[in-house]
């Protein structure tokens, strides 16, 4: 049976597409990784945190890599930082009111997630499914 030809896009349409596709990266972007959502949703969850309380809450979370995301966030305006001037120097985290608009999103993630988990459990994943071939004979040299 011959492929029917894709039918092309007007420019329109590729424009239209490609704005799409760029502000779904750039949402991504902001969420995606290990750490950035789960770091968003226990602010949001526990409201204002210290730099320690959250590396504890995500055990196994490296300093570094707490202060980097934490400062990411930061940039894009979804989490607030406080330098409170006391000895030692706190600093406090806080979602900010534009962070809470992904409350949302994430939580309908979360839902998917608990779904997908269960869709894998239930019937096995695309890899366990696959039978596997039969081995073929030895070949036998016969003089």
């Amino acid at each position: 049976m011959p492929r029917k030809a894709a039918a092309k896009l007007t420019t329109a349409e590729h424009s239209g597409c490609s704005t799409f596709l760029l502000s779904f990266r750039d949402a991504l972007e902001v969420v995606a990784g290990k750490w950035k959502s789960p770091i968003l949703l226990s602010l949001g969850y526990k409201g204002t945190m210290r730099f320690g309380e959250l590396q504890r809450l995500h055990a196994g979370l490296p300093a570094k890599t707490l202060s980097k995301e934490l400062k990411d966030l930061e940039t894009n305006g979804l989490v607030k930082r406080t330098v409170l001037d006391t000895m030692p120097v706190t600093v406090k985290y806080e979602i900010t009111s534009y962070g809470r608009t992904l409350e949302t999103v994430l939580l309908q993630l979360h839902g998917w997630g608990v779904k997908h988990r269960e869709h894998i459990r239930g019937e096995g994943s695309v890899k366990k499914q696959v039978k596997k071939a039969a081995k073929p004979a030895r070949l036998e040299v016969v003089d």
